[in-house]
């Protein structure tokens, strides 16, 4: 069985570009298209070992998401990666408090978010 990741980003080519380099390392990809998707996908899939979520989407944002997810006991573990155009320190930080466990700037290089993955997960 492979392990699962759930990208959540509003950008169907980030959702494409990400979830091609996960696949070909042999992750199992789910896709959300703003943080109200991502949570109840979650929901659905209780196996999900990370998900990588974009800051700025439509609905409810990364961080909203990020604090959604940290509330519920049932996903307090649950390990997330933030991966957004924004660079800003206060942001970053604001992400770590929440519960984020990494912050990957846009443009991405596969190698560099893969290696984050790998660290994160285990795999």
């Amino acid at each position: 069985m492979s392990t699962k990741i759930l990208i959540v980003d509003d950008s169907r080519t980030i959702r494409h570009q990400v979830g091609s380099a996960l696949v070909r390392e042999g992750y199992e990809v789910l896709e959300a298209e703003d943080g109200v998707q991502g949570l109840n996908a979650i929901g659905a899939a209780r196996d999900i070992a990370l998900v990588i979520c974009d800051f700025n989407m439509p609905n409810m944002n990364g961080l909203e998401m990020l604090s959604a997810v940290k509330a519920d006991a049932r996903n307090a573990s649950l390990p997330v990666v933030m991966l957004t155009t924004e660079g800003k320190a206060e942001l970053i930080s604001q992400a770590k408090r929440g519960g984020a466990k990494g912050w990957v700037v846009k443009p991405f290089k596969p190698d560099q978010l893969l290696a984050a993955v790998r660290k994160i997960i285990g795999t």
